[in-house]
């Protein structure tokens, strides 16, 4: 029997298995037939890989049998506080902090009263030409949920 494998073990192995595949993300999101952001997401261990998809992504990158059950694995979605320390994670919180409270007067005054669903939800990233420098696009896109008394 193979030796367990958590998930955040499996994610690293991951991204060094990519790396030395040769293999982009956006590669194994078009294998396994799912959007990038939610392929990278999973395999980092945000959420459950299906069955097939988990084999795969383990005979794309040469995973062994515990790493492709790891990922697998219903996950526990914590630790946020230790990746604010990364610049680029953290330029979401700090844009966050600066244009939550508008965006938030935006959407209750669009929608009502009730919140942006983070669970029946979609994000891409894209890249904008600009002649001042290319941008970076993020569009999160989740069912407006109604609060209801």
């Amino acid at each position: 029997m193979e030796p367990f494998v958590s998930k955040s073990e499996a994610a690293e192995i991951v991204k060094v298995a990519r790396v030395r595949a040769g293999t982009s993300w956006a590669e194994i999101a078009e294998a396994i037939d799912r959007p990038a952001p939610w392929t990278v997401a999973a395999l980092l261990g945000q959420h459950p890989v299906p069955q097939a998809e988990a084999a795969q992504v383990g005979q794309m990158l040469g995973l062994d049998a515990a790493v492709v059950e790891a990922l697998q694995a219903q996950p526990t979605r914590a630790g946020l506080e230790e990746s604010l320390s990364d610049p680029t994670i953290y330029r979401f919180s700090e844009a966050l902090a600066v244009y939550g409270p508008a965006i938030k007067e935006l959407i209750h005054e669009e929608f009502g009263d009730g919140i942006m669903s983070a669970i029946n939800f979609k994000v891409d990233v894209a890249r904008r030409e600009d002649p001042d420098g290319d941008r970076v696009v993020v569009t999160f896109d989740g069912k407006f949920l109604d609060y209801r008394w």
